[in-house]
């Protein structure tokens, strides 16, 4: 009998504690939600114009700066306009080295070349992925005129994870800015490819 009791009281704790096994939940981000991209014609006094996102800000700089502002984001997107004076080879040489000094925080970084020969716009696309300082970065020129470079920053430490909804947001407007990007100074008729 004790040895029945002793079984019966085995097999009801054996069935009671077969519930389903519990896990330890992840850790979860903020679900951000951002306003739909709408875009203006931004045109700078230095001879070229694009389209900017209504929701960002811009503010002039010095020495042919502009800061696009993302103020919910904490983002900020730094243009700088450097006229094309022959030294095109110099220019294109400190972009991509501004590009790759990121490389000892970044996973992988994509390149993306850009070419709008109707416009005469030609540059390339960075994409860093990593805890990188910044995760978006373009150049532009015309090759003989004029020449811009783009980068975003966020105003946080870099972890990838949590400010890639934020990064994604920014990385289409600044895509939509290389891609609408004129040259509002009337260009000479021979333009060399970078």
């Amino acid at each position: 009998m004790r040895i029945s009791i002793i079984s019966t009281i085995l097999l009801l704790t054996l069935f009671t504690s077969c519930k389903e096994e519990t896990t330890p939940k992840p850790n979860a981000f903020l679900a951000l939600d951002y306003p739909n991209q709408e875009y203006t014609t931004y045109k700078n006094a230095n001879g070229f114009e694009f389209s900017q996102n209504k929701w960002a800000t811009i503010k002039e700089g010095k020495n042919s700066s502009l800061e696009i502002h993302y103020p919910q984001m904490k983002a900020t997107i730094f243009i700088n306009y450097k006229p094309v004076d022959g030294n095109v080879n110099l220019l294109l040489k400190d972009a991509q080295k501004l590009t790759y000094e990121h490389f000892v925080k970044a996973d992988e970084i994509i390149e993306q070349p850009f070419i709008n020969a109707k416009d005469r716009v030609y540059g390339m696309f960075y994409n860093v992925e990593g805890n990188a300082a910044t995760n978006v970065q373009f150049y532009a020129t015309d090759s003989v005129k004029n020449f811009v470079v783009a980068s975003l920053y966020f105003y946080a430490k870099p972890n990838y994870d949590s400010i890639l909804p934020a990064s994604e947001y920014v990385k289409k407007d600044m895509r939509k800015l290389i891609e609408t990007l004129q040259w509002t100074e009337k260009q000479p008729s021979s333009v060399v490819t970078p």
